[in-house]
């Protein structure tokens, strides 16, 4: 494979599925870091940053020594019958994401052309639908490409956020001191997040040593969270009361007032909600078309999308009854916790030692 495949395309995949569900609203940042101020939140961003590294690497070198690159076989390796745990609490998570995406994806619509929520949400679902049918291939093209495009606009988010409120955001830091709990924040936010390395390991399937495995996963780490410190320096312009905020995103570009640049924003995040939705989706197909190979069969192609539209609409059922930011608050606390005692850990103690035992290429 070549260097970038080997090495920069599975962080730009995790940085893909992570983003839309992880700050692209801003509403998860506030929920994660708020509470350790401007400087605690930043070191919290960077422990989750080196949490991404390290678990990746050893969930990649897993997925290399094992041969197992969809989510069902990495979590039988893994947990052995406990990977009937993961899959609930992954489906649970998946159903959250999913709403989440979904009632921001209506909202951003409705704020930034005046549809009705209901039209972003359709068009969401066309184009994940559309990504699904056409598979792997496709869908690393268009997520990486979708991930140069995002790093290019929160670069300029970055820019004009201290062009016009430079002094603000100088006078919060120099205020602040590093806050407390932004350690805990920083794990927990990397804890739930985490769940979703099974949906990227599409992307690694072809890596063939540990140098490649580790080095990718640390660089991932680093690709995934770099947007993150751009976007909550830049909402410090608006710090604390942004912090109130159901899309603080949203909140932003309309006291930014740059011309343009709001509808680029909305449109950006928009596509990072398909990244999301795209490759968490693309991950159930594959689990599914696992159970059609034992069975000597092959998914249907036209069952994917089908698949991916039910889903979808299974999760905006599941969350009509919760707003946005009780969605958030409700549902990712207690499957973080989920998240790290049945994968986090478990790589870090089995899976470290199961690849070390594995003769290295």
């Amino acid at each position: 494979m070549s260097a970038f495949r080997t090495y920069l395309l599975p962080g730009l995949m995790f940085q893909s599925v992570v983003i839309g569900g992880g700050y692209a609203t801003g509403r998860e940042l506030v929920e994660f870091f708020f509470a350790s101020g401007p400087v605690g939140g930043l070191l919290g961003l960077l422990v989750a940053g080196l949490c991404f590294g390290i678990v990746l690497a050893a969930g990649f070198e897993f997925a290399r020594v094992t041969g197992a690159y969809d989510y069902r076989h990495f979590c039988r390796a893994l947990l052995g019958r406990g990977w009937i745990v993961f899959e609930i609490a992954f489906m649970a998570l998946l159903l959250l994401i999913m709403s989440v995406i979904a009632s921001a994806a209506g909202e951003l619509v409705s704020l930034s052309f005046g549809l009705p929520p209901l039209a972003g949400t359709m068009v969401l679902m066309a184009l994940i639908a559309l990504l699904t049918f056409y598979g792997t291939e496709t869908i690393k093209r268009v997520l990486a490409f979708w991930s140069f495009v995002l790093y290019a606009v929160y670069i300029l988010l970055f820019i004009f956020a201290f062009t016009h409120f430079g002094d603000t955001i100088a006078g919060v830091y120099e205020n602040a001191d590093a806050g407390k709990g932004w350690l805990k924040g920083g794990i927990l936010y990397a804890g739930y997040n985490l769940a979703v390395l099974p949906a990227v390991l599409f992307a690694v399937k072809g890596q063939t040593s540990r140098k490649e495995t580790v080095t990718s996963g640390l660089l991932a780490g680093a690709i995934a969270v770099i947007p993150a410190v751009l976007f909550f320096i830049a909402m410090m312009a608006l710090y604390p009361a942004i912090g109130n905020e159901p899309v603080p995103a949203a909140a932003l570009m309309a006291a930014l007032d740059v011309p343009g640049f709001g509808i680029l924003f909305q449109i950006v995040v928009f596509g990072t909600f398909v990244e999301t939705g795209t490759a968490l989706l693309h991950a159930v197909n594959e689990r599914l078309d696992s159970n059609f190979t034992e069975a000597g069969k092959t998914l249907p192609r036209r069952a994917r999308p089908l698949v991916a539209i039910a889903v979808i609409a299974a999760a905006i059922l599941a969350g009509t009854s919760f707003g946005i930011i009780d969605l958030i608050a409700r549902g990712y606390g207690f499957l973080t916790l989920v998240f790290i005692g049945v994968l986090v850990l478990p790589l870090l103690t089995k899976g470290v030692w199961r690849a070390f035992q594995t003769p290295n290429p």
